[in-house]
């Protein structure tokens, strides 16, 4: 695999949206959403697909579900599910058209729409099998989204359709529709899945089981803009909340899962930001990131990189003895370390490659204020990317400095803002433990790994270059096996 070639998938001439997981025949067959930002208003949008057995090497087929015309009701062809049957593929997704609308309402119909296939890559679309939200207890206009399984020991099917409420508080009231069938084809609407008048709506939901857990997934921008789950111990709930609810930050979004038969992934995106700035405002679409989940004992799900692409990066580049730029450090072979009470950094000055994985690990004394990583930082660090850990407030968060361009004033740095406030993950950062952080950087995309068990991806648009660094804030820190690893060549493509 040449140094080059991207790390997240991105298909040629769009962006990959709401990805729709599915393992057969030992790979993983990842459908999504196409977006093409064409510019044409209600252009159409329907689903390709790309398959891989290993996260490294895709296999683009192009576009598989066509959307419908102008005067049908899936002109977009929005997200849903596959499940297999009987020796039938079956596909169901959401179907929106804004020229079809409610007449009780006036607002535009969604629906939940129905294909089949022997082969997944031909679809015969089922428009009979077509149904909407009951107008008596759903807003039409959000019923979307629908996920089918059949939980264990049970004869009947499940749908879970990403809907609203028609009463209570305009902001609470998304919740988990439920429908159920015996043939996939008549679907009785039932009771809801979940209703925990928390989020505008619960998009993309997804109900797994994981080391003797179920989980509900689903994707909520009320508050945070991210991807959250709850527990419970069987398939139908109750559903409970752990400390940390989330699987990344605002850089991931939409994520659904699929399982090999041993380990579990999960499918998101990484959003592109307008203007390809990194003040831009986050777009709806972008790059194919994936994690691997794992369950803790406490039922809190934990992400990491899969061992397959980490494995690709096999090329361990040399690096240049690290030169301190400020404060007081002790450098012995490749263990750095830094103590004193003013903000420190090192740096190797070459530049990072475009596409790479940067590792270190570190361990901090009791009282330190901040460690981490510079990313493409400036000769001298006082530009570029900080990955920081931040034991007093036991997370980690994503910063970028200067955080805004400055004005006319020395202050007008956007210093009141502490970090990128939409990328910070819960830690735990205990002093004299040792940390690992791990980030794969892809042109203007990342995805940064704390200790193999959190996530955080995000964009990086402004500086395109600049080398690596260390750095410590208020205390003590100490640095080992900082790497910069590229792609081994040769690899099969």
């Amino acid at each position: 695999m040449p140094s080059d070639v991207s790390i997240f998938f991105r298909p040629p001439g769009g962006w990959v949206g709401d990805v729709i997981p599915y393992f057969w025949d030992d790979r993983f067959w990842l459908f999504y959403l196409h977006e093409t930002r064409s510019g044409v208003v209600d252009a159409g949008t329907s689903w390709h697909l790309a398959c891989t057995r290993d996260f490294v090497d895709f296999d683009y087929h192009g576009e598989v579900l066509p959307h419908g015309g102008a005067e049908e009701q899936d002109l977009h062809a929005y997200t849903g599910s596959v499940i297999e049957h009987e020796g039938t593929h079956h596909m169901f997704y959401t179907g929106y058209n804004p020229a079809i609308r409610d007449p009780a309402t006036g607002a535009p119909l969604q629906a939940v729409m129905h294909a089949v296939s022997k082969d997944l890559l031909t679809w015969t679309k089922l428009p009979q099998d077509t149904f909407h939200a009951p107008a008596d207890r759903y807003d039409p206009a959000d019923w979307r989204d629908p996920f089918v399984f059949r939980a264990p020991g049970e004869r009947d099917f499940t749908m879970l359709i990403a809907a609203r409420t028609t009463t209570g508080p305009e902001r609470r009231r998304g919740c988990v529709a439920r429908a159920v069938s015996g043939d996939l084809s008549t679907w009785t609407v039932t009771e809801p899945f979940s209703a925990p008048s928390r989020f505008v709506t619960h998009e993309c939901p997804d109900v797994f089981e994981l080391a003797g857990h179920w989980y509900l997934m689903y994707s909520e921008f009320s508050e945070r803009f991210a991807t959250r789950y709850r527990v419970a111990d069987t398939p139908h709930g109750p559903w409970w909340t752990t400390e940390d609810d989330g699987i990344d930050a605002r850089g991931f979004y939409a994520a659904k899962t699929a399982s090999d038969g041993e380990r579990r992934f999960a499918f998101g995106w990484i959003p592109t930001r307008q203007g390809l700035r990194d003040a831009g405002a986050w777009e709806w679409a972008g790059d194919l990131a994936v994690h691997e989940i794992t369950a803790r004992e406490d039922g809190s799900l934990a992400a990491a990189m899969p061992d397959t692409v980490r494995a690709s990066f096999g090329t361990a580049l040399k690096t240049p003895d690290p030169r301190p730029v400020n404060g007081s450090w002790s450098i012995h072979g490749d263990t750095v370390e830094c103590a004193a009470p003013e903000s420190l950094a090192t740096l190797w000055a070459a530049d990072l490659p475009a596409r790479c994985r940067v590792t270190t690990t570190v361990s901090f004394s009791p009282g330190t204020r901040e460690c981490g990583i510079v990313l493409r930082g400036s000769g001298d660090c006082d530009t570029g990317y900080f990955l920081r850990l931040e034991p007093l407030r036991h997370r980690m968060v994503f910063d970028r400095w200067p955080r805004a361009e400055q004005g006319l004033h020395q202050w007008q740095i956007a210093g009141d803002v502490p970090h990128a406030v939409e990328l910070e993950r819960p830690a735990e950062l205990n002093p004299g433990d040792s940390h690992h952080l791990e980030v794969l950087i892809d042109d203007s995309a990342y995805v940064a790994y704390l200790d193999g068990q959190i996530a955080m991806s995000g964009r990086l648009y402004d500086r395109r270059a600049g080398g690596l660094g260390l750095f410590v804030g208020d205390g003590a820190a100490r640095f080992t096996d900082t790497a910069v690893h590229v792609r081994t060549e040769g690899r099969d493509g």
